[in-house]
């Protein structure tokens, strides 16, 4: 009789804890619930005051305002007294530098301005500050199995994503807390037999239009660990 009621709560306890197994796409779910409870992010039009800290540098400080379905994007940068103006509005775009639009072909080859750098810029705030809600974006593929991993002493459930070719080639791990699937590490890889690309700590929250955001990001390289500097939303 013992035996066939420890064989019995065997069987529950197994079939409960198969039950409580995510896919990649049901933690993706739980997370984005969890930073955008009332799906603002497809709607977002907000401005965001970031300050970019680095070693041995002056800090960058950045205005940035997003509006998604205007598909308009500005970045307003400041560091050691040059101010350089970035806006892409759907397919035009448009550079200022110290307050002038009529910028020499010498200010634009030293201080690398371009379009495509604009381009660059959109692409990486808008996917940066819209995770995790970005990982639904079409070409990003979500490993159907989660992992479990330890990451500086704290126990997480991962989501590797990987894309299609024509959308990215690196490879995406993202850190979630396994009891409020809040995000709180992620990291890419170019060539993870490497070890190189870099991991991005995420502390503290600031709500943005509804949406939880990290308020600091703190970059490191995978290798060794160093560090490369932190970005503060005010």
């Amino acid at each position: 009789m013992t035996k066939s009621i420890l064989t019995y709560l065997f069987l529950v306890y197994t079939a409960i804890s198969f039950g409580q197994e995510l896919t990649g796409q049901e933690l993706l779910t739980k997370s984005i619930r969890y930073h955008d409870p009332n799906g603002n992010w497809e709607t977002f039009d907000g401005t965001l005051e970031i300050t970019m800290e680095t070693p041995n540098n002056a800090n960058r400080v950045s205005t940035i305002k997003i509006n998604l379905p205007k598909e308009y994007f500005y970045v307003k940068a400041t560091r050691d007294g040059k101010t350089t103006e970035y806006t892409v509005e759907k397919n035009e775009c448009k550079i200022a530098f110290n307050g002038k639009t009529n910028i020499s072909d010498e200010v634009i080859e030293e201080n690398n301005l371009s379009c495509k750098r604009a381009n660059l810029y959109k692409n990486y705030y808008t996917y940066l500050y819209g995770l995790p809600m970005k990982l639904k974006d079409e070409g990003t593929v979500i490993d159907p199995k989660v992992q479990k991993k330890t990451f500086k002493g704290k126990e997480y459930l991962v989501l590797k994503a990987t894309y299609k070719e024509d959308v990215g080639k690196d490879t995406w791990y993202f850190y979630f807390d396994p009891k409020t699937y809040a995000m709180e590490v992620y990291q890419f890889f170019k060539d993870e037999t490497k070890k190189d690309g870099e991991y991005i700590l995420l502390t503290e929250e600031v709500e943005v239009n509804g949406i939880k955001m990290p308020k600091k990001r703190a970059w490191h390289y995978n290798k060794d660990n160093g560090y490369l500097g932190t970005d503060i939303l005010k």
